[in-house]
């Protein structure tokens, strides 16, 4: 066995965010070559039907979470599930997932209703941050996402986002959400992506997973 397999898996149970493959061999003291394979081994072996957990690319980063046919059962541990994001708040993030940075101004032109009491929930829960002011009269604040959105979704990195034109129905209003992710390394809003570090197995969708541990 890879002698950085259990030292990687020690420090992802103990971890309480995504840990990046580079911060990875930061603190084990190894090259990344060595924890790239030691990641794809502890893969493969979560991948056996008799363990519980499985290994997750999300936020530019690795986590540890139990797998999907277990869900009901943590969620009996967890119990009630906090308070779900209201379709108001799903869709201004959404918006500011595609358009950041973006004004509020701009938010609510595009909604056609305002977005101050959405925008100020998103903030509250840590989803969005502000990220700068705009060259403009007035300077409005600027928001863009956090790395909290890639972990509460399970995204790997927001260039993993799927073309917003391909989400909107045939001859609907096109001229929304078309900023596509860059696909050019970094992101808009500093620590949303978390950088394309991760690099070793696939990524698994997370829908019914939850973190090894809180």
């Amino acid at each position: 066995m890879n002698p950085l397999l259990p030292r990687i898996e020690a420090l992802l149970f103990a971890a309480e965010e995504p840990l990046s493959t580079a911060r990875l061999a930061e603190l084990c003291g190894a090259e990344r070559g060595a924890v790239e394979a030691a990641l794809r081994e502890l893969d493969a072996a979560l991948g056996d039907e008799a363990r519980g957990i499985q290994l997750e690319a999300v936020a530019g980063g690795w986590r540890l979470v139990t797998k999907p046919e277990h869900a009901d059962a943590v969620a009996r541990l967890r119990g009630p599930a906090g308070a779900p994001l209201s379709a108001a708040a799903l869709e201004t993030l959404a918006i500011v997932l595609y358009q950041q940075p973006v004004t509020r101004a701009e938010i609510d032109a595009l909604r056609g209703v305002h977005s101050e009491s959405a925008l100020h929930t998103l903030i509250e829960r840590g989803f969005v941050r502000e990220v700068g002011r705009k060259d403009a009269p007035g300077r409005p604040a600027l928001y863009g996402t956090t790395r909290r959105v890639l972990t509460y979704f399970g995204i790997r990195d927001i260039r993993d986002l799927p073309d917003p034109r391909a989400l909107l129905p045939e001859g609907g209003p096109r001229q929304l959400y078309l900023r596509v992710p860059p696909k050019a390394s970094g992101g808009t809003s500093g620590d949303t992506t978390g950088g394309p570090d991760a690099a070793a197995p696939p990524a698994r969708p997370a829908e019914a997973s939850s973190p090894a541990r809180d």
